[in-house]
């Protein structure tokens, strides 16, 4: 037998071997939104795939999957849902175009509070539920232990590093809540102002107090209006915050009548941590401003 016969037997015995050898694939995740995607690589790490539906700069309210988005969620095992406006409406679809996919709420166990109104504001107010609860870094520690189950129920494969993993993102939070909690302990009772009421969850973990000016969607009236720039002149708001996937507009108006400024602060970032502890200093500035 020559050499270049028992080359060629070499290597038709090596390709079989491995035509045997299972591929590995990640396990297909989905979520809403950025910060998700963030909660998700913590425990998942290289195990997951994650396809986010809502984008940089998109607003869950306003948002509509593309025919593409629908088409990826086909291959998805899990989809972690958490409250906010587009999940309603699609929900149903996305099922259907993943029949095979488990449809799991990260706000299970969480008690919901209702959404701020402005000041007011016309019409009755407190029947929606606030759907901001990764806000508050506690409540994301929990919604990390639902990732964590429904992983290993999954893939009970990589159970061990799921459970490291939940660990050490757990004590990463933990120590961010620890840091947040330090820096706005002069400030508890303050008010901060904001467009959009995103941010209840964070105020009521830190003992601040959220004014907003939007309320579910609708632009206040000239009366609203009016009471916010009294309100906030009366509560020394020097700062007034907004987020991108909101128009600027109303917010500058309340802004200029009361010579505030506008700085924009974003739940939806997808660095989760050193987000929530930029926006936790930007708050403490404006409420140490003289």
């Amino acid at each position: 037998m020559n050499q270049r016969y028992k080359l060629w037997r070499l290597s038709l015995l090596l390709a079989g071997c491995l035509a045997v050898v299972p591929v590995w694939a990640a396990v297909e995740v989905a979520v809403s939104i950025l910060p998700e995607k963030y909660f998700v690589e913590q425990i998942g790490a290289e195990h997951v795939s994650v396809i986010v539906l809502v984008g940089p700069g998109q607003s869950p309210a306003t948002f509509d999957p593309a025919p593409r988005q629908m088409s990826r969620l086909a291959g998805a095992r899990l989809y972690f849902r958490i409250g906010v406006d587009f999940e309603d409406a699609w929900l149903a679809r996305i099922e259907a175009v993943a029949p095979g996919m488990a449809v799991i709420d990260l706000r299970g166990g969480i008690t919901l509070r209702q959404m701020d109104r402005a000041p007011g504001a016309d019409g009755p107010g407190g029947g929606m539920k606030d759907p901001h609860v990764w806000t508050n870094p506690l409540l994301v520690k929990r919604m990390a232990a639902t990732i964590r189950d429904a992983l290993i129920q999954i893939d009970p494969d990589h159970a061990a590093d799921y459970r490291a993993n939940y660990a050490r993102f757990a004590a990463e939070l933990d120590a961010l809540d620890k840091d947040i909690r330090t820096l706005l302990a002069p400030f508890k009772g303050h008010h901060f102002m904001v467009f959009h009421p995103a941010w209840d969850y964070f105020a009521d973990r830190y003992g601040l107090r959220q004014t907003p000016i939007e309320f579910e969607g609708k632009t206040p009236g000239a009366r609203t209006l009016n009471q916010l720039i009294e309100q906030a002149r009366a509560e020394g708001v020097r700062v007034i915050f907004v987020q991108s996937q909101f128009s600027r507009r109303i917010a500058e108006t309340v802004a200029q009548a009361i010579g505030a400024r506008v700085v924009a602060v974003d739940p939806l970032a997808e660095d989760y941590s050193a987000n929530l502890r930029r926006v936790a200093q930007a708050f403490a500035q404006a409420m140490a401003a003289p």
